[in-house]
């Protein structure tokens, strides 16, 4: 039974506070064309991991918990038990869960109640890493006489990606793996063992171009262009330290850093799949550790201008908001911009 429908719950008490008049304002769609909406700050603990449905927001903790907001007003959430929350992905009525255990879990929305959560599968399933276990050709070698199952993540599953239409889920480690899952039967398809040093610490997938973005510790982000097989398309290098969170909308793709940093990324149709980094969204006091993006349907007098609402989560204890748009800013824009932020970080310093 969630905690969250106890009534002498600890959840209660909400560990969050929001200083600005986000419901408001996402309600009314009054936002900017650009930048910082909104934001949610939790007074204890980190966020590590975000996902968005319709008017639901999920959020994973340092907890083991997982909420979910409506409206971003605390609507229920519900407690796993295989650690840390590190990433959220959503499809249909099912919630897909990494953990720092290694363990991904599967979770199922109640039809009659939707605010109750029910845990119905992980993955792998335990039939199959059973039978996959009793192969000697199934084990591949990932340290110096260390060898696992190839179809489970050995260390801490750091990210997960959809591709809804072809339904696969895509899931990264600290292993250095990166595995393709098949939804309908939760069958491991690849197993791909990266020649790097560095950990798999983000994923996502461009599904109209199919595409496959991993970020890495290194703060470079790859990118595959996906046919029959995956091939290597070129690397994003736009930030200092490790990328931990990766998000593609259109033609763009966010990639968050522990540098603090949002880098805006735009894949140049019709060049060769070149990408151009349009913007650098500051504003965070810690590493950005999670991002998710829904499309802004407000009205607008540029209909060849897609917009996009960013949410963003960071170790600062915060949730920002953000409205996007593809097309770059001019010079001008951009310097008013600039501006804009360091005045608002000179009032929120205050006289020394």
């Amino acid at each position: 039974m969630s905690p969250w429908n106890q009534a002498s719950s600890p959840y209660n008490k909400s560990p969050w506070i929001t200083p600005s008049p986000l419901n408001r304002l996402l309600d009314e769609r009054n936002l900017p064309e650009r930048g910082l909406v909104g934001s949610l700050v939790r007074e204890e603990g980190h966020i590590y991991s975000l996902a968005v449905c319709g008017d639901l927001l999920y959020t994973g903790s340092d907890s083991k918990n997982i909420r979910v907001w409506k409206n971003l007003k605390e609507f229920t959430g519900f407690k796993s038990n295989s650690g840390l929350v590190k990433t959220i992905v959503i499809t249909g009525d099912r919630i897909f869960t990494g953990h720092q255990d290694g363990k991904i879990r599967v979770w199922k929305v109640s039809q009659k109640k939707p605010s109750q959560h029910k845990r119905v599968g992980s993955l792998p399933m335990f039939k199959d890493f059973i039978r996959s276990s009793m192969n000697p050709k199934n084990y591949v070698e990932v340290r110096r006489r260390r060898n696992v199952v190839r179809i489970r993540h050995f260390d801490a599953v750091s990210c997960m990606s959809l591709n809804e239409e072809l339904g696969i889920l895509y899931s990264g480690s600290w292993d250095k793996t990166f595995k393709v899952w098949r939804i309908a039967d939760s069958k491991c398809l690849e197993s791909t063992l990266l020649k790097q040093e560095n950990a798999v610490t983000a994923l996502a997938v461009n599904q109209s171009e199919a595409i496959v973005y991993c970020g890495s510790s290194d703060g470079n982000v790859n990118y595959w262009e996906r046919e029959k097989h995956l091939s290597h398309g070129g690397v994003l290098r736009g930030h200092k330290l490790a990328v931990l969170c990766l998000v593609a909308a259109g033609n763009l793709v966010f990639s968050g850093s522990a540098d603090k940093n949002i880098c805006v990324w735009r894949r140049e149709v019709g060049q060769g799949g070149s990408h151009t980094c349009l913007s650098v969204l500051t504003g965070h006091l810690g590493p950005v550790k999670c991002l998710t993006v829904e499309e802004d349907h407000s009205s607008s007098e540029d209909k060849t201008d897609q917009k996009w609402i960013v949410y963003s989560g960071s170790l600062d204890r915060s949730v920002k908001v953000w409205r996007v748009s593809e097309q770059a800013p001019d010079l001008r824009e951009l310097r008013q911009m600039i501006l804009s932020e360091k005045d608002a970080s000179s009032r929120r310093a205050g006289p020394e």
